[in-house]
């Protein structure tokens, strides 16, 4: 790979060219990495529903042609100028949120929402010069939270990517650079159940199967998957869930449904789906005095979250996550090897 290192590389991308239109696979070019810079060669990468979401342009100004894809995992081909703690051939996982290791956030033991590299979805640029790593016949092609997956290769700041062992299989772990990581560590890290306690998950796909999974280590004694698709559960008692509740089978609020099965709330609940009114209920389904609610979707961009304060002054607590508070370059790679080796 050493070869391609400070040239411009052709190569094939996904690229949308308009909201809602068939991505149309393009010959691109891509540009050298810059300082504090790296090129990725995209080995796997999956598709989150996120990538759908702004390609429809439901959550953003909207910004074509554009390179979509941030759920993968590759291959260091070069790095730009600056970049100590990588180089060719290392295996990482690109994610959409950074660590720059300085800022307040980074060094925070309770934040992940770094300064300089936190998620953005309206930039769709580099930050070192503001210009597009892409083009087509010198048309820049906008890149997508900073990394652009849908590309056989693909620029990142070096800070939006996480080293991992190069034993691990990146067609596996690819998705932990997104949806796995954010539901596991909404429970692990945010949410923070007790052993013995109620955990009630709202969504179960892939975030919200990973987020029953932390509910299973952390050792909780009932886990409540809440779905309006019933082919779902069979599944998720895969990944720890004990009951499940379909709000479609009932003629009242779930939150009020799941008050009168746990006498009074579950002591926490996380919330995977981005839809306002399950975001609601996931608050309003915990229990009062110590229910804690974590919302994990990304909601329309006109949602808004509508509850009586009283659901606040009655002492349930409201927090909402990115990535499920993992530092990428510093916490991923532990997650990897919770992968590796299995943990139970």
């Amino acid at each position: 790979m050493s070869s391609t290192a400070g040239q411009v590389i052709r190569c094939r991308a996904a690229v949308a060219w308009e909201a809602g239109k068939p991505l149309v696979i393009e010959e691109v070019e891509v540009a050298p990495p810059q300082t504090n810079e790296v090129r990725v060669k995209i080995l796997f990468t999956s598709l989150c529903h996120t990538d759908v979401y702004f390609w429809e342009a439901k959550g953003q100004n909207p910004l074509f042609p554009r390179i979509y894809g941030h759920e993968a995992g590759g291959i260091v081909e070069s790095v730009g100028e600056g970049v100590t703690d990588l180089k060719p051939g290392d295996h990482v996982l690109p994610v959409f949120t950074g660590e720059c290791k300085e800022c307040a956030h980074c060094k925070s033991e309770e934040s992940n929402m770094c300064d300089l590299l936190r998620i953005n979805t309206d930039r769709g640029v580099m930050l070192n010069d503001g210009k597009s790593r892409f083009s087509i016949n010198g048309r820049p092609i906008y890149h997508f939270v900073g990394t652009s997956t849908f590309s056989e290769y693909t620029v990142i700041h070096v800070g939006c990517l996480a080293k991992i062992n190069p034993l691990a299989p990146l067609d596996k772990v690819c998705v932990l650079s997104c949806g796995i990581s954010t539901g596991l560590g909404a429970t692990l890290n945010v949410a923070k159940p007790a052993k013995g306690s109620t955990v009630a998950v709202f969504g179960l796909g892939a975030v919200g199967l990973a987020a029953a999974e932390g509910a299973r280590i952390a050792g909780a004694s009932r886990i409540i998957g809440v779905d309006l698709n019933s082919n779902r559960f069979k599944e998720a008692k895969k990944f720890g869930a004990t009951e499940f509740v379909n709000p479609k089978d009932y003629n009242k609020p779930v939150q009020e449904v799941i008050a009168e099965m746990t006498n009074g709330g579950v002591d926490r609940s996380v919330e995977c789906t981005g839809n306002i009114d399950a975001m609601i209920s996931a608050f309003e389904c915990v229990h009062d005095g110590w229910g804690v609610a974590v919302l994990v979707g990304v909601p329309h961009k006109d949602a808004v979250f509508k509850t009586h304060p009283m659901n606040l002054l009655n002492e349930r607590t409201l927090k909402g996550t990115f990535f499920g508070n993992y530092k990428p370059r510093s916490d991923l790679p532990s997650v990897v090897e919770k992968y590796m080796s299995k943990v139970q």
